[in-house]
């Protein structure tokens, strides 16, 4: 699919700037004063409206970028709004916004393709509670692949590793596959040793697909200490988005040789040292995690706008 590039705005008055991360683990603000300069910073819950519903979502932002707003030193020109979830309710709610100056609306693909590309073409694999490609083409046009929520499954994602997790877990409990330290993790995780009262628990409670992201990190905790099953279901789920990332790269780039094209790895999965070691000699790309969250992508945009 590919989206609209929304234009900064050609000319403002003076004034600060506030821009905006919006995920479904978390929701980051930053602002800077008329001159690009660091001003402050804002950490809220997540925004994602497909996880947390519209109405949350909304407020959480709303009340993020009043409490940031109220440590500007000026008048508000220009705040830029990188979110994940509906664009079109996030392009509603930017137009409801008042006291913020001219608003902008992009992605939340797009201040980790900034980062991995530096404004080039190139192509960037995102993780966090969900996953993406994000490519920008030779002729500039932006595309994003994947995205599709934790309903019909992000590969490579905290939620889809933690399902992969649970999956295995439960046959294990129930006598179906080989014991592996994977049931201790989801024992640890909700005190529950029992395959029937596990699955109990994940289908009634009401943020299963929080809960079941939650299960990522000691997952990967497993992989980084040499255990095979968990480094299999870390390296699977991963794999899947990295052969996404390679017809993407195929139909934007014809003819032009992976390696040469900037590919960037972004959040907490994809950065692992062991998933970095795992797809590194499975791509022809040439894989560069990156170093610095998607908020410092979000400031680079707003400095260049």
């Amino acid at each position: 699919m590919q989206f609209s590039n929304p234009p900064f705005p050609p000319s403002l008055p003076p004034g600060c700037k506030l821009g905006v991360d919006g995920g479904g683990s978390k929701t980051e603000l930053i602002l800077l004063d008329p001159d690009n300069l660091f001003l402050g910073r804002h950490t809220a819950p997540g925004s994602n409206p497909s996880i947390t519903g519209p109405e949350a979502a909304r407020r959480t932002v709303l009340e993020a970028l009043g409490a940031l707003r109220a440590k500007a030193p000026c008048p508000i020109a220009h705040t830029l709004l990188c979110m994940a979830g509906a664009r079109g309710f996030w392009k509603e709610f930017a137009a409801e916004l008042d006291g913020f100056g001219f608003v902008t609306v992009f992605d939340d693909a797009r201040p980790v393709l900034e980062l991995a590309t530096n404004g080039a073409p190139g192509v960037v694999l995102h993780s966090g509670t969900g996953s993406f490609v994000a490519a920008r083409a030779l002729d500039g046009s932006i595309h994003y692949a994947g995205g599709l929520g934790w309903r019909f499954g992000d590969p490579g994602s905290g939620y889809e590793l933690g399902r992969r997790t649970l999956a295995r877990g439960l046959l294990e409990l129930q006598g179906w596959a080989t014991p592996s330290r994977i049931a201790a993790v989801l024992r640890d995780h909700t005190g529950l040793a029992d395959a029937a009262a596990l699955t109990r628990f994940f289908y009634q409670h009401v943020e299963p697909n929080k809960q079941i992201a939650a299960l990522a990190p000691a997952v990967l905790r497993l992989a980084e200490e040499g255990d095979h099953t968990a480094h299999k279901l870390v390296v699977d789920s991963a794999a899947e988005l990295l052969e996404l990332a390679g017809r993407v790269v195929e139909k934007l780039f014809p003819g032009m040789p992976p390696n040469a094209i900037p590919a960037g790895l972004s959040g907490p999965i994809l950065t692992h040292r062991v998933v970095v070691a795992a797809l590194t000699p499975l791509s022809p790309l040439s894989l560069a995690p990156l170093d610095q969250p998607p908020i410092e992508g979000v400031r680079r945009l707003l400095t260049h706008g």
